[in-house]
């Protein structure tokens, strides 16, 4: 019996390979650079599971080029890059990997918050240059963290395990979600309020909700109106979520303090971009989830969703469980 076609689209932890191989026939872009396009709707012509990364588009065009597929399997928490609806009404069921990345994505999250906050970028490149000659009273001047007041714009799992770390800074938690979350509020005495008194009240911004239609530039020229100046602005979750024309013009006038950025709008972002030129943002390659004990985990929870997916069991992690409600189209 034959046995099914799998592709992985870049070279990932090996523990994601040992859980296939003994099941499917695997097929690796193995590179750390994404697959091209042309290679990927090639590669996936007779396959029936894809583990793919952020950067690739799964639409229509590739459905069509993967008439076999019987599993998506991202190997991320979002997935914004997923035409998930189109995967839904052909019966494809879409993984993800939530869970296993949200302690190491909030750790990110505080390290750039500080790193804003006390100029550390600044002060690395100051000492290298030689600039440091004696000790100043007003060199380096930054933001206290200790009592400040925290929005955080997303309070999911990430949005929480970052509120909680706020908690050993004695911080005010604000924060603003699609709905409630109830159990953040009793744990961690955080306030439920709308985004205008999030941007006005916070010396701390932190982004960790997805991105969809109505998050997309979410954090604008009016939004940055509204922040103090000596606000810090973190994004942890997708760079669209924050105007980055915007946000450069806020940096360069002073409207706020400083911004810190794992995702970017273009991602990755340009050597030559003028958001790079500025000593108070600071930018990193989309490492949040970069530890090895995380991406370990994503990789093997990637993996078992595909197996699910081959063996026509329920994925652990599904995003489209409205799949499993509807009959699977017919082969035309």
């Amino acid at each position: 019996m034959a046995r099914p076609k799998v592709y992985i689209t870049r070279r990932i932890p090996e523990r994601a390979y040992e859980i296939l191989r003994e099941h499917a026939d695997l097929k690796i872009w193995d590179s750390d650079l994404p697959v091209p396009r042309e290679v990927l709707l090639r590669e996936v012509a007779d396959v029936e599971g894809l583990l793919c990364l952020l950067t690739e588009k799964v639409n229509a065009e590739l459905l069509d080029a993967a008439p076999r597929l019987k599993v998506v399997s991202n190997m991320a928490v979002g997935f914004d890059n997923i035409d998930v609806a189109e995967c839904t009404r052909r019966g494809i069921p879409v993984g993800n990997t939530p869970g296993v990345l949200t302690e190491a994505t909030a750790d990110l999250t505080w390290a750039l918050l500080l790193a804003a906050a006390r100029r550390l970028r600044e002060g690395i490149d100051y000492v290298r240059e030689g600039r440091w000659v004696t000790w100043g009273p007003l060199l380096l001047l930054g933001q206290d963290v200790y009592g400040a007041t925290l929005g955080i714009i997303g309070m999911g799992r990430i949005g929480t395990a970052v509120a909680r770390r706020a908690r050993g800074f004695n911080m005010r938690i604000l924060y603003h979600d699609v709905r409630r979350n109830e159990a953040a509020e009793a744990e961690l005495g955080a306030v439920f309020v709308d985004l205008d008194t999030l941007f006005r009240e916070s010396d701390f911004i932190t982004i960790h909700t997805d991105l969809n239609p109505s998050t997309y530039r979410l954090v604008n020229r009016e939004a940055f109106a509204k922040m103090k100046p000596t606000a810090v602005l973190v994004n942890a979750a997708r760079g669209p979520i924050v105007d980055t024309d915007a946000l450069y013009e806020a940096l360069m006038e002073g409207r706020i303090f400083a911004a810190a950025l794992d995702v970017t709008d273009p991602e990755p972002l340009p050597a030559d971009h003028p958001l790079l030129t500025l000593p108070n943002c600071i930018v990193v390659p989309h490492i949040g989830s970069a530890t090895v004990t995380t991406r370990n985990r994503m990789a093997e929870l990637a993996a078992r969703n595909v197996l699910a997916g081959l063996r026509g069991e329920r994925l652990p992690h599904c995003v489209n469980p409205e799949v499993y409600e509807q009959a699977r189209p017919a082969a035309s």
